[in-house]
């Protein structure tokens, strides 16, 4: 197995400045995965040496209304030029804003109409994307537990627009936490999406911490990637049931 191994460094060390996770990260051999931008001095980030995999790439907006296309073009616009500062690979997007809770700023239900504008705002997005020379992945979340009221967010959904849109500048940000809580599945929800993956994340169920701790066997699941072919990034975007650090080997072990 060659995955690039990449964890998020919002979720580790939450007693540790981020620049020190970043580095801490870069030192162990992960690439880092980060959430807003705005929180963070970007020069520390720079300085820190880490390679970034993912970033939030939107500050507000939605996918299915005019009014909220126009903010998630402007935004992503901004934070594209950010993303590129640090040499992140993929800047990630969800179905309409999420607040600090992860719950959406505005709770919607993905009608018929919001499909059609949805897939035309992310159009949008892949001209943008290309004008700028960046990737944007969209992710799926899970409803049940942390999202409620987001739409666009199951697997199936956002498969359903990344597969309708069909560019390159616009892949899948494949979350498996969040699909084992809404749909499970997974190798074959894999096999489904793997023409269009930009990156995979991973957390176990129940709980949200790394690979081991609960439900799912991440084990199998990177052996079914290596027969499919994938080579692709994978991020631990979990908490740690113990230290980072054993949370980072447990999570190296599943995928190597």
């Amino acid at each position: 197995m060659a995955f690039a191994l990449a964890a998020c460094a919002e979720m580790l060390w939450l007693d540790k400045p981020i620049e020190w996770r970043c580095a801490r990260l870069h030192e162990m051999g992960f690439q880092v995965g980060l959430w807003n931008w705005p929180d963070h001095d970007l020069d520390r980030l720079q300085a820190s040496g880490a390679t970034f995999s993912i970033m939030n790439g939107y500050l507000e907006g939605r996918l299915g209304d005019d009014d909220g296309a126009e903010m998630l073009l402007a935004s992503a616009r901004e934070t594209a030029a950010i993303g590129k500062r640090l040499g992140v690979a993929r800047l990630n997007l969800h179905g309409t804003g999420l607040s600090d809770g992860g719950r959406p700023k505005v709770a919607e239900v993905a009608t018929p109409l919001k499909w059609v504008k949805a897939r035309d705002t992310l159009m949008r997005i892949c001209d943008l994307a290309q004008e700028l020379e960046v990737v944007f992945t969209l992710e799926n979340l899970n409803l049940p537990v942390d999202h409620a009221g987001v739409p666009f967010a199951r697997a199936e959904e956002t498969l359903a627009l990344v597969a309708a849109v069909d560019r390159p500048e616009l892949r899948l940000n494949l979350d498996l936490y969040h699909a084992q809580i809404g749909e499970g599945n997974l190798i074959e929800l894999c096999r489904a999406c793997r023409k269009w993956i930009g990156e995979i994340q991973v957390a176990d169920v129940p709980g949200r911490c790394e690979p081991g701790t609960g439900e799912i066997n991440y084990a199998g699941v990177a052996r079914a990637l290596t027969a499919m072919g994938y080579e692709g990034p994978v991020g631990l975007e979990s908490w740690a049931s113990d230290t980072p650090e054993a949370a980072l080997e447990a999570f190296r072990s599943a995928f190597s």
